[in-house]
């Protein structure tokens, strides 16, 4: 498995019980004294590291290779999926799945971005960079909710929308903002789960939700923080700072009330283990689904403007303060 650096004492450390017990096995020589010190060392080493990660170190930590995807936890997490195909007005951007499963036994609308594993599945998905056709998709699935009253999913994980020059001939600002717009106003219950990257419109144009959830691993920002270092200082080498700068963990979003709760992971991180990160997912989507499903659809609304109406903090002055 690919490690960081911070991680390699504690990959280094893990290693060698794995060697030992393999020696143990092998040569049936008693040294369970020893595995025992070595994997307490490990034990407390392992706490130490991922209990206090930097802002930075999240943020690779939510692009490791191996981190579940919105496929995985549809696999996961939802029963009977049938993914749905186009825009249909152009074409089906890979970059982005959605269709209908079961949740619990509920029918919902599921839609994320989803990137490749191997270099040809990356090819085809485009990098996990989402077309305006993408959107325009996910926005069909997500009035075809409305229209059979389904509650919407969306599982986030991009850095950001596709900034290629035939994307923005094909109108993708003007898409991103439809979403934000229409989404705001769909009478149906919408749950936002962040679980990786959250990079800029291409994650809001998904994330107007009445409940948004955040893995503890992700981050959430309108800018990542290797383009922030190079808007600011011109030296993307700067990203750890930059990071540090722009609030973009769980802890200080969900301080700032622009998100509603932070799921946990396993220690060490969701791509160590897909499935309990799975289960402690199914356990904050039934408990928080459970609670915008029982409002009406006008409160649903009117709650939701509310609430990112009243995201970030200003000062008014008039001239004479100024």
């Amino acid at each position: 498995m690919q490690a960081f650096e911070w991680e390699k004492p504690l990959l280094e450390l893990e290693t060698r019980i794995s060697e030992l017990k393999e020696f143990v096995h092998s040569e049936e020589m008693d040294f369970s004294q020893e595995i025992k010190t070595l994997e307490r060392k490990a034990s407390k080493l392992r706490k130490e590291i991922y209990e206090n990660l930097t802002p930075f170190q999240r943020v690779t930590m939510a692009r490791h290779p191996k981190r579940p995807t919105t496929l995985d936890y549809i696999s996961l997490l939802f029963d009977d999926f049938i993914e749905f195909h186009g825009d249909r007005s152009y074409r089906d951007d890979q970059a982005i799945v959605g269709g209908v499963g079961l949740f619990e036994g509920r029918p919902v609308t599921v839609i994320g971005p989803q990137k490749g594993r191997a270099t040809k599945d990356n090819i085809a998905r485009n990098f996990g960079l989402p077309h305006p056709e993408g959107y325009r998709k996910a926005l069909r699935l997500m009035k075809q909710a409305e229209k059979f009253g389904r509650p919407i999913i969306t599982l986030i994980d991009v850095v950001g929308a596709y900034p290629g020059i035939e994307a923005e001939e094909r109108g993708q600002g003007m898409v991103i903002a439809q979403c934000i717009e229409e989404m705001s106003f769909l009478k149906t219950p919408i749950l936002s789960i962040i679980t990786g990257e959250g990079g800029s419109g291409g994650a809001l144009a998904l994330g107007v939700g009445d409940c948004i959830l955040m893995l503890e691993n992700a981050w959430y920002s309108v800018i990542s923080p290797e383009m922030c270092a190079t808007i600011l200082w011109r030296d993307s080498s700067r990203a750890a700072e930059a990071a540090q700068l722009l609030r973009l963990t769980p802890t200080d979003l969900l301080k700032f009330g622009i998100i509603d709760d932070v799921i946990t992971e396993p220690l060490g991180g969701a791509h160590r283990d897909h499935v309990t990160t799975g289960l402690q997912m199914r356990s904050f989507m039934r408990r928080y689904l459970a609670t915008i499903i029982k409002k009406p659809a006008d409160r649903l609304v009117e709650e939701r403007l509310v609430r990112f109406r009243k995201i970030g903090m200003f000062n008014e002055k008039s001239l004479a303060d100024l």
